[in-house]
């Protein structure tokens, strides 16, 4: 009887020790799969937010920059039909839009962005949509945080705008062949969380720890601008700029050929901010 319980108990003891490893191993899976989800839904709202996500995806994943452009390179076009006076310098029809500094001398209206042409406003239902359709993929608890989590943020519209200084710029397989300026202007309804997504969006970037410090905007501290990392063999350069004040929120993202001048940008990243402040014609 002892024998059986000597032989038995080794036995015994065995599968317990074999299945810890295996236990340890889903255990911390396990914890790992709740922190992605715990972050994730913020980390798409940055980048759905923010316009981030390519700009991040480019700096840090090496992506192709070959991505789809509506290619706009001004020969035998004519500004849209729109009921501001000097239509060619952007258009002021709405609230929004008259936040987005009138073209500068010297600077054209640019590309398209995506399909949003290169001077147009997306209403908060619809950006609102768009956003939530970033969290595709999530399911149940998470999309419902998620989408809670946009809702919060109160979406009341978005502007966009670019701008070029080349008569006909292109986009090539590196990049632009002259200086590019895009500009989101969002509003939101609630102030705090504009602020939150812009502090969590810096650490987020600054958490990568390969981006480049970017200009500093003189007049603006509300204001944080990323440039490239440097790499001798590429022939591009971009910095991203993010502010907010108030319920709104800029983003500002200058591409172009080196020589690439910081200083450049951080005027007319100043010119823009300075713009929202005092809203204007004059630049």
């Amino acid at each position: 009887m002892s024998d059986d319980v000597e032989t038995t108990t080794p036995a015994a003891s065995e599968p317990p020790a074999a299945s810890e490893p295996p236990a340890a191993s889903e255990a911390a899976a396990g914890k790992g799969r709740r922190a992605v989800l715990t972050v994730l839904p913020f980390v798409l709202v940055l980048a759905a937010v923010g316009g981030a996500a390519a700009y991040t995806v480019r700096t840090v994943d090496g992506a192709d920059r070959t991505v789809t452009t509506v290619v706009w390179d001004g020969r035998g076009t004519k500004p849209g039909v729109d009921p501001a006076v000097d239509a060619d310098r952007g258009r002021t029809d709405t609230e929004l839009s008259r936040l987005l500094m009138p073209v500068p001398e010297g600077y054209r209206l640019g590309p398209d962005i995506g399909d949003l042409g290169n001077d147009s406003e997306t209403s908060g239902e619809k950006a609102t949509a768009v956003l939530k359709d970033t969290g595709r993929g999530l399911a149940g608890k998470e999309r419902r945080e998620f989408d809670a989590l946009i809702d919060k943020l109160r979406f009341e519209g978005i502007a966009y705008r670019s701008y070029t200084r080349g008569p006909h710029v292109r986009y090539t397989r590196t990049g632009f062949d002259d200086l590019v300026l895009t500009v989101r202007v969002a509003k939101m309804g609630d102030e705090r969380m504009v602020r939150t997504v812009h502090e969590r969006r810096n650490r987020m970037l600054d958490s990568f720890g390969v981006l480049r410090e970017g200009p500093k905007i003189d007049g603006h501290k509300n204001v944080t601008c990323y440039r490239m990392p440097e790499d001798a063999e590429d022939p591009l350069d971009s910095i991203a700029c993010y502010a907010y004040k108030g319920g709104i929120s800029v983003i500002i993202e200058a591409d172009g050929p080196k020589p690439f001048s910081a200083s450049t940008v951080a005027g007319l990243v100043k010119d823009q901010l300075d713009h929202i402040k005092s809203p204007g014609r004059s630049i």
